[in-house]
């Protein structure tokens, strides 16, 4: 009886494994809400310190936007996203603010701003109160507001192109 009574508790714990371990693997339901299309990257041209930038940058894609955020788990910031960003893709440690940004890197055209390079924008009553990272043909990505998730904009952009106001760069090839 006690073998019969072991045999059985054991048969029991296997199955609770198992379906435990076929209730994890299970798939999620497709969903019916169509993806978001990225924007076209296809003429974007990128080697070097630059490549690391976008690379690490492009995979934050969709990262909830959080106030003060330094952290892809509970979201971003514009500021936070460049911090992360260059601290992984280089290990280069920035400074907070976006205008603190600006005042460490060497300004740059917008003819000749590359991959990698860092853009500014004024959207509140200071300068420099927005910051992005230049993708290449006129795109960059940033950490947009509140309710937001991380994305590609355009420097064309009704809302952007007005309030831009200039970029940096932190490479040594610019």
């Amino acid at each position: 009886m006690f073998k019969s009574a072991l045999m059985s508790r054991s048969s029991l714990f296997c199955i609770m494994l198992l379906s435990i371990l076929v209730g994890c693997t299970s798939s999620k339901p497709p969903s019916n809400k169509p993806a978001k299309p990225i924007p076209s990257l296809a003429n974007i041209q990128v080697d070097g310190a630059g490549r690391e930038v976008v690379m690490y940058a492009l995979g934050l894609l969709e990262t909830n936007y959080q106030f003060g955020g330094t952290n892809p788990e509970a979201g971003l910031d514009c500021s936070g996203l460049v911090m992360l960003v260059y601290k992984n893709a280089l290990g280069v440690s920035l400074p907070r603010s976006a205008a603190e940004m600006a005042s460490v890197a060497r300004p740059v055209s917008k003819a000749k701003l590359q991959a990698g390079d860092l853009v500014f924008f004024k959207t509140t009553d200071r300068s420099f109160s927005h910051v992005g990272i230049y993708l290449g043909d006129d795109k960059f990505i940033h950490a947009p507001s509140s309710k937001g998730k991380v994305r590609i904009e355009s420097l064309a952009n009704s809302y952007f192109a007005p309030r831009f106001e200039g970029g940096r760069t932190l490479m040594s090839a610019n």
